[in-house]
């Protein structure tokens, strides 16, 4: 059987999307413009409460020989997060090509976010950006200025196109950002490392399917690996037959290109076994049509994106060199097209999972938990995992009660909750914890097998059954579960998103895992 399709075009290098230089500067803005090229420079000059007629703002605007009551008169620039105003200027004569007032509210983190996604896009493809930014009276502390960045990164980034001329990352973003009143460059570092991660994530999630299968993206995780200092392990089909994966098997049994499981090792320099280890498990379904229970024509049009979990998994394993995470990290990619075929698991079936539990199948459009389970349960056995955690764009049900902007997060105790829940509110990633009601467990009774794996029409919830099945192969290890079905996905190009894949749980995992020790 084949591992790639004879169709597949050419395809960018997706594991190295284009990013900006950052630079931090504590010189006055005076000697940074006398030293730039003003054909290639855009000067971003925030506006907060005060407006630009004081502080550093009017500062500024001053040197660029504008006055800062007319520009204010003329243009009035909002003062809402991200909000825009670009004044034109003879680079000659004024010392830039543009001069963007940007928006950023009350400063906090989430506000400096927008604003700088708003710049981002805005010097798309252009030479230089400097950016003086009222940062507050606690002057550039780490949070705001990682937010700013983050958002700066983010609104950058384009969507790779696989082009006949010119197969492309995507359009360039500016090239050099220069942030004003900085003296500590490691927060900016942390926080590009941080935004990277996800554009890996979200080109990976955008790949067409019959470019992404999953020998494709194992092959992927191994180049990656290299380049970042990862031990990874592949498991070919035959490895996953012999060894008893019978989940994996079922979802990939129908499609032409069969399944494989990667493991992708980090361990901290002077790591020993009484190090901590963390196993993160990202659902990895290259395309879903939904099995034989097929997905309505629109239903599948998004479905390309639904690796996006293995997409962040191993986008968060590939930075944990550069961020020094003190723990030892361990991801799993269960990788399987749900296609339909003549090979094709059926509802009614019984399949037998990696530890031998079986599970009666409801419904094979609800794929991405069988996977998962035996990803879990391997852990389990093998890994002795501190905590383990999943990643998976999983439910309909966590979309519709929670849409596009925050996921619910699952757990087996309160703290695992209210760490992850913390980290997504310093990333701008937000988590909204949902219990694991006991009431709920006898839905995935059956008749015909140990368990269930979905509740049918008997008793709706189905993000929190979904949870329950997944927590039956955790054993009994501190355990969490994010569901992305609504938050992995965005229908609009706007602030810090692109269309497609999100990539949403990068920054929040990575957070997360820097405070670990």
């Amino acid at each position: 059987m084949p591992d790639a399709l004879p169709t597949a075009p050419s395809a960018p290098d997706l594991l190295s999307p284009a990013t900006s230089e950052w630079l931090t500067s504590d010189r006055p803005l005076a000697d940074v413009l006398a030293d730039a090229d003003p054909t290639q420079l855009v000067l971003a000059v925030s506006v907060g409460e005060g407006g630009i007629t004081a502080g550093t703002a009017a500062e500024a605007v001053a040197l660029l020989g504008l006055d800062p009551e007319s520009v204010s008169a003329a243009y009035e620039p909002q003062t809402e997060p991200g909000a825009l105003t670009t004044i034109p200027l003879v680079p000659g004569e004024r010392g830039a090509r543009s001069l963007i007032l940007v928006g950023i509210g009350d400063g906090s983190p989430d506000d400096l976010r927008q604003a700088g996604a708003a710049l981002g896009r805005a010097a798309r493809g252009r030479g230089h950006l400097v950016a003086s930014v009222a940062w507050g009276e606690d002057g550039p502390a780490p949070e705001p200025v990682a937010a700013f960045v983050e958002g700066c990164a983010l609104g950058g980034y384009t969507p790779p196109r696989w082009s006949a001329k010119d197969p492309a990352a995507g359009t360039a973003p500016v090239a050099t950002v220069t942030l004003l009143g900085v003296p500590d460059p490691e927060p900016v570092r942390r926080a590009a490392i941080r935004a990277r991660a996800t554009m890996v994530a979200r080109s990976l999630g955008v790949t067409p399917s019959n470019v992404k299968n999953p020998a494709w993206v194992a092959a992927q995780a191994r180049t990656l690996g290299r380049r970042t200092g990862l031990k990874v392990s592949v498991w070919s089909d035959a490895a996953l037959r012999r060894e008893g994966f019978g989940g994996l098997l079922a979802v990939g049994g129908g499609s032409a290109t069969p399944p494989r499981l990667v493991q992708l090792d980090w361990e901290p320099p002077g790591a020993t076994s009484s190090t901590p280890r963390v196993v993160l498990v990202g659902k990895g379904i290259t395309f879903d049509t939904g099995g034989l229970d097929i997905k309505p024509a629109e239903g599948m049009l998004a479905m390309k994106t639904d690796m996006s979990g293995s997409a962040i998994v191993l986008a968060v394993l590939a930075a944990c060199r550069d961020l020094g995470v003190g723990v030892r990290v361990t991801g799993l990619l269960p990788l399987a097209e749900n296609a339909v075929g003549a090979a094709s698991y059926r509802p009614g079936d019984v399949i037998t999972q990696y530890g031998g539990r079986t599970v009666e199948i409801g419904n094979t459009d609800a794929e991405g938990r069988i996977v998962l389970a035996d990803a879990l349960a391997y852990a389990d056995e093998h890994l002795d995992p501190d905590i383990l955690l999943d990643i998976a764009t999983l439910t309909g049900a966590a979309r519709v009660a929670f849409g596009r902007s925050m996921a619910p997060v699952y757990a087996t105790d309160g703290g695992l909750s209210d760490e992850l829940v913390a980290a997504g509110e310093r990333a701008g990633e937000t988590l909204w914890p949902l219990p694991l009601v006991a009431d709920y467990r006898p839905l995935l009774d059956s008749d015909v097998a140990d368990i269930n794996h979905i509740a049918g029409s008997k008793g709706g919830a189905g993000s929190i059954t979904a949870a329950l099945f997944l927590r039956e192969f955790a054993g009994t290890r501190r355990w969490a579960h994010l569901d992305i079905a609504g938050t992995g996905r965005s229908d609009v190009d706007r602030g810090l998103l692109s269309k497609g894949a999100t990539g949403f749980g990068a920054r929040l995992l990575l957070t997360w895992l820097e405070e670990m020790r």
